[in-house]
């Protein structure tokens, strides 16, 4: 993902300089990327930095008029439309893109006062100070390592790892809630020597060390914030969401909005007045048939005056996904499964659309309370006794973590540790951007009263009050739309049968239904579901398609003898899959993901 690297010690300039660019070197994953370097041996910080061409952030460093303070910043922000008159009206020269960022740095409450995702890194000569710092979030992650004369920091792990091989290592803590969770928690890694920066952090540096590790936004502020009246809160909500949800379009670059069949891009679309054919639109399709997703977002787009176009994932995916499983993997630092290679590939295809990509991403946790993850148990006997005590261990961290405030655990844990991973692999091809994590839409979230919590009806009337039509659409579940009541809970029941037996055919499939699927030989009742609702069908192609690759991959040697892994069940795994008489969709996804990041990033030099 697009970011910075540093390094602040007090080693000469030639040492220092040379460190970053090696750490540099690895995030140019794309020829397009813009990248620079800035230095002060005075302060004892040295940067390095990567950008998206035409980004937000794609000029830096920033100075203010004195050159006394130095702002570099990535990600990106979304001010208040009157920020750059206010500016200049207290006399800064404001000029183009993000160079108001270093004028705001001399404001009150800064970094509190950004809105976006984003880090960066502050120099101020006057003081002699160094301040490292994120989004409230933690969604522009930051990596770091502490060594003795060194703090290292970068938007990408692999970085740290290219000039501190001896970090090089698994973190067993880390490998367990990987392989339990999907991600790492508590802002820890999988590697040995590497953590995260929390959450709004603002680090301050002096004399190349670290003087305070501070945190400049607690969500328990929100959280005191007291609950309001139903309507008094809808109307709140619905004037902070249509007053602040231009900023996400007013931004650098052509914009394309990826729908959906659901509520949240709809919520956009219901609010957000394009001209006719202004916006295009897309949604990502399968090889099987139109999904609901498809189908549904068409209409969204014809009813909105908009063209619409499906993306697909079809046999040119699966001839090169040997490659996009690698790439997902290097990509991400082993935060993503290597399922996730269809959306780097269907991402790198967005990108010719448009260099912008709005979502309705986190709509879904913000405005509903949707958890998006949980441990799950792997398959009895894949790893060993050992790593089993992690894998335990994580159980109970995340059971300890949903204890409090539903809202928080999805913002600033959910979020930040299980989200990041896929935004990474999407930011690595294009801006992505969602109005859902606003500063002011979130915190107006925290007023919510408890009857709103868990229910569609704020969601559905912020779409009829922004565009009838849309309301009287359908979603891809069967919510919504203008039928009678008996026959909209038919509809709803038909769709949730076909989402819920595609799964079943799929990467859900139940073992005794896969031997009974075997058993038919050939007649495969996954014909008859996939695709209604999802693009992706790994359970099949593993059977199929790809069945060379897992052979290649997972029964060679050097997986089979991986210290965390139990040899005789990966052949099982492995060959019963093959066969078509079991289903280890999971399972295979998991170990696969391990192995590429052991190759990639324990075992070889980082590049």
């Amino acid at each position: 993902m697009p970011g910075l690297v540093g390094l602040i010690t007090r080693w000469s300039r030639e040492r220092a300089e040379a460190e970053v660019r090696r750490m540099s070197g690895t995030l140019r994953h794309e020829a397009t990327y813009v990248t620079g370097a800035w230095g002060d041996e005075a302060l004892g910080v040295y940067l390095g930095w990567a950008a998206l061409r035409g980004s937000f952030a794609e000029c830096m460093p920033l100075w203010n008029e004195r050159r006394d303070l130095v702002l570099v910043f990535s990600g990106e922000e979304y001010p208040h439309p009157d920020c750059a008159q206010g500016l200049k009206a207290r006399g800064h020269a404001v000029g183009e893109g993000a160079s108001y960022l270093v004028h705001l740095a001399e404001e009150p409450g800064f970094p509190e006062i950004l809105n976006g995702r984003f880090h960066g890194v502050l120099a101020d000569r006057r003081t002699g100070s160094i301040t490292l710092f994120n989004d409230r979030y933690g969604m522009h992650r930051l990596y770091y390592h502490e060594a003795p004369d060194a703090f290292y920091f970068a938007a990408e792990a692999k970085a740290i790892l290219a000039v501190r091989p001896e970090l090089r290592s698994i973190d067993a803590d880390g490998l367990g809630e990987l392989i339990a969770c999907g991600c790492t928690l508590e802002n820890r890694t999988v590697f040995k020597g590497i953590g995260v920066l929390p959450p709004g952090s603002a680090w301050t540096f002096l004399q190349g060390a670290v003087e305070r590790r501070a945190q400049y936004f607690d969500a328990r502020a929100w959280e005191a914030e007291q609950p309001l009246n139903v309507e008094t809160y809808y109307q709140q909500l619905k004037e902070v969401f249509t007053r602040n949800l231009p900023r996400y379009f007013n931004g650098r670059g052509k914009v394309g909005v990826s729908l959906t069949g659901g509520l949240d891009t709809r919520v956009i679309m219901s609010w957000h007045k394009a001209g006719a054919g202004e916006l295009p639109c897309y949604s990502f399709g399968g090889m099987y048939r139109d999904s609901q997703d498809v189908l549904v977002a068409r209409k969204v787009a014809e009813i909105c005056g908009q063209t619409h176009e499906t993306i697909p994932l079809g046999s040119e995916f699966l001839s090169r996904f040997p490659y996009y499983a690698e790439r997902t993997v290097y990509l991400t630092d082993g935060c993503v499964a290597v399922r996730h290679a269809a959306d780097l590939y269907l991402n790198e295809l967005a990108e010719k659309i448009a260099p912008v990509r709005m979502t309705g991403n986190y709509g879904g946790e913000v405005l509903r309370s949707v958890r998006a993850f949980k441990p799950v148990d792997p398959v009895p006997g894949l790893f060993s006794a050992d790593c089993s005590v992690h894998i335990e261990r994580a159980k109970s961290t995340y059971g300890g973590l949903i204890d409090g405030h539903p809202l928080s655990f999805a913002l600033f844990c959910q979020a930040p540790w299980h989200h990041y991973g896929l935004l990474s692999l999407e930011q690595s091809q294009l801006t992505l951007r969602s109005p859902f994590l606003d500063n002011e839409f979130v915190r107006t979230i925290y007023r919510a009263p408890q009857s709103t919590l868990n229910s569609d009806r704020i969601s559905l009337r912020l779409i009829a009050d922004g565009n009838p039509k849309l309301r009287r659409l359908r979603t891809d579940r069967g919510l919504g739309g203008n039928l009678p009541a008996w026959l909209g809970a038919a509809q709803r029941n038909y769709f949730e049968f076909t989402f819920k037996a595609e799964f079943a055919c799929d990467n859900g499939m139940p073992q005794f239904l896969a031997r009974v699927d075997h058993a038919l030989k050939g007649a495969h009742l996954e014909r008859l579901f996939l695709g209604r609702h999802k693009f992706y069908h790994y359970r099949v192609w593993y059977r199929d398609q790809l069945a060379n690759y897992l052979r290649e991959m997972l029964l060679d040697s050097r997986t089979l003898s991986r210290p965390y892994l139990e040899r005789r069940v990966v052949e099982e795994v492995v060959q019963g899959h093959l066969k078509g008489n079991c289903n280890y969709t999971a399972a295979l996804h998991k170990i696969l993901t391990l192995e590429h990041l052991h190759r990639l990033l324990i075992d070889s030099p980082c590049h």
